[in-house]
């Protein structure tokens, strides 16, 4: 597993993970201090009474057309993508940060990244809102906006404008779950603050699982494309041919800090639950149960004598955690698979309430998207050989875990 780092000025970087790269990335001098605004370990914070009901998705039309268009992208979507400066400190130590964003309702919210309004990323216990925010329209023209809240899980950050401070074009929201490997994207964004800059390219792969840069826990189902993405794009919009959005621009890897081919954005699905909750309840939660895992596979069950071929093996079991009090297992030998080190003798999950689990990945996927805390779930584990289905009552999701889900 390749180590995340934020972008800063510290020597050379072998690995520069660019969400706070794309977004919170081209940080301005304001006054004295310079550098490279990243951010922290924290859930989500209020920063505004959530309002009554939550903004639906726009009424915008798809493009039209069975081909890619790039041309007729931008001509019909740039109008609802801004640039966001988000400003930090007071006095003679304030810096400011740029990124981008894009307008989700015609009530003024706008969808972006947590690492572009906070300083989730940046080695902070609790992420520290900005003092200030403004947005910065395709006609240049900017006005002040709020935050509402952020979810540094998931790197998504929702600020508000009002309505009438200036035309508002609503972007629609696609479907992430439909999006495959090979079909054309295009996003747009503010890289190195050029304000409205147009990228185009593939997507290379989907349901990547991948380093945060803004909390302990790993980025699930992040969407990877070759279209070049570089600082100032965090927050910005990934659209698919038909001019929908389908991701929010997040991270770049890079051996040298700029784009070269290996991009990631936050799926959309997972950005709209973010959104939803943030607007509805002021917060955002997620299921916690207190184990790392690592995948099962047809090789690793025929050399240890797995009743299955596909699961997700326990590797540790965090003490105090809803796991441990359900009396799950971890492992307890490492042994060599191949030329890696595998952990043998824990529980192997093959199904959380009767969904099935073929990965760690897919564990990973259902604690995060599909259950709550205070629910109670029934695990189904492979022990000793034995099939056995245990009853695990989730928690929330702590900010530092020392571990895994």
């Amino acid at each position: 597993m390749s180590t995340v780092r934020a972008m800063r000025p510290r020597g050379l970087a072998v690995i520069a993970f660019g969400s706070a790269l794309l977004g919170a990335a081209a940080v301005l001098l304001v006054a004295w201090a310079a550098g490279w605004l990243h951010g922290e370990r924290r859930t989500v914070v209020l920063q505004e009474t959530a309002p009554a009901a939550v903004a639906s998705a726009p009424r915008v039309r798809p493009l039209l057309g069975g081909t890619f268009d790039p041309a007729g992208i931008y001509a019909g979507r740039s109008a609802g993508v801004v640039t966001i400066f988000s400003v930090f400190g007071s006095g003679r130590s304030t810096t400011a940060a740029q990124g981008s964003g894009f307008v989700v309702s015609s009530d003024g919210v706008i969808l972006t990244n947590s690492h572009v309004i906070t300083t989730a990323g940046a080695g902070d216990t609790v992420a520290q809102p900005a003092g200030s925010v403004f947005v910065q329209f395709r006609d240049r023209d900017r006005v002040a906006a709020r935050i509402v809240g952020w979810d540094v899980f998931d790197d998504v950050g929702v600020i508000r404008v009002e309505p009438k401070a200036h035309v508002l074009a609503p972007l629609p929201l696609g479907d992430s779950s439909r999006v495959v490997v090979g079909e054309p994207v295009a996003a747009i964004g503010s890289p190195f603050g050029n304000e409205n800059s147009l990228a185009v390219g593939v997507v290379s792969a989907t349901e990547r699982s991948i380093e945060s840069l803004t909390s302990q826990y790993n980025l699930v189902d992040a969407i990877q494309v070759d279209a070049p993405i570089n600082h100032g794009n965090s927050g910005g919009p990934l659209f698919d041919a038909r001019g929908r959005v389908i991701g929010i621009n997040a991270q770049i890897r890079s051996d040298s800090g700029n784009a070269e081919g290996v991009g990631f954005a936050v799926p959309i699905n997972a950005a709209r639950r973010s959104m939803e909750q943030l607007l509805a309840t002021g917060k955002v939660v997620y299921a916690y149960v207190g184990v790392t895992s690592e995948d099962v596979t047809p090789g690793i069950a025929r050399r240890f004598g797995y009743p299955v071929r596909y699961g997700a093996v326990i590797t540790s079991v965090r003490s105090g955690s809803p796991g441990a009090h359900a009396g799950l297992r971890g492992g307890s030998d490492q042994r060599d698979f191949n030329g890696t080190a595998f952990t043998y003798g824990g529980d192997v999950l093959v199904a959380v309430d009767g969904r099935p689990v073929r990965s760690a990945s897919d564990f990973v996927r259902i604690v995060t998207s599909q259950l709550r805390p205070g629910q109670t779930s029934a695990f189904t584990i492979i022990r000793d050989g034995r099939r056995l289905s245990v009853k695990v009552v989730l928690e929330d999701r702590p900010q530092n875990p020392d571990g895994g889900r």
